[in-house]
């Protein structure tokens, strides 16, 4: 019984390896054949198989008009994988080895991309974060007329949301645990380098709280008035305003 059961098995593992693999044998195709076939097994999402044609065509035919394809196809292959990383490689091998390729401009934009889905939770790291930002940019500066340049756009806006939360939350940590002169320093910092971002009016306000609560009410007067030349459209105007009419008040009782 155990030898049977052994067997069943040797026969299912078998089906599985042999019986439904998708690939054949290509060893008569002419190169343009084999970058078909592989491009077929990659549009029916058979990413392992159509994975070990590119990079076979990449070693068979180097220096030939068809492995810029399998290059560009192994990138993507890998990124279809969720292989950010290694196709973060591929897209850069192919960008910087043969930059006279039409596949350039998409593998630009497809690097940038491969950072972006390694982009972290806003409080993790954000090496990742950075890099996509830096790869879009690169992506708009070398390909400005690219009919994907909107899109790499809102991206860069997406992430340097995310980098400004995350100074938010750290700012927010800091002045809970006490440490005021930090709290400061992120808040100062979002309003800097991420005065364009949805973070920056809060980081603002949050700021001139601080400042006034530590009674450094010069320093808050001056930040809400460039809080109101800087968002008067925010839904956080009001508040400002009230703040500064009360230390104008605090000011008024002072002189007199």
């Amino acid at each position: 019984m155990k030898n049977l059961l052994i067997i069943i098995l040797l026969i299912i593992v078998s089906f599985y390896f042999f019986g439904c693999s998708s690939s054949l044998d290509t060893s008569s195709f002419t190169g343009e054949q084999k970058l078909e076939y592989a491009k077929k097994l990659y549009n029916e999402e058979d990413y392992f198989d159509a994975l070990q044609e590119f990079n076979a065509i990449v070693l068979e035919y180097p220096g030939s008009a068809i492995v810029d394809d399998a290059l560009y196809y192994t990138a993507m292959t890998r990124f279809q994988r969720g292989e950010y990383i290694l196709s973060a490689f591929e897209f850069s091998k192919l960008i910087k080895n043969m930059p006279a390729s039409e596949f350039v401009p998409i593998s630009q934009y497809m690097l940038a991309e491969c950072y972006y889905e390694l982009s972290p939770h806003f409080t993790l790291e954000q090496k990742y974060t950075k890099k996509a930002i830096e790869e879009f940019q690169a992506f708009i500066d070398f390909f400005p007329s690219n009919n994907k340049v909107k899109e790499a756009e809102n991206k860069i806006i997406e992430l340097n949301n995310k980098l400004a939360q995350k100074e938010l939350h750290n700012a927010s940590i800091y002045e809970t645990l006490g440490y005021y002169d930090s709290a400061l320093y992120y808040y100062s910092n979002l309003i800097e380098v991420y005065h364009e971002t949805i973070y920056a009016p809060q980081a603002m306000l949050s700021k001139i709280n601080l400042l006034e609560d530590r009674d450094k009410n010069e320093e808050a007067l001056a930040e809400a008035n460039k809080f109101i030349t800087r968002y008067p459209e925010s839904p956080l105007i009001d508040q400002v305003k009230k703040i500064k009419a009360s230390l104008d008040n605090k000011f008024s009782n002072i002189d007199k």
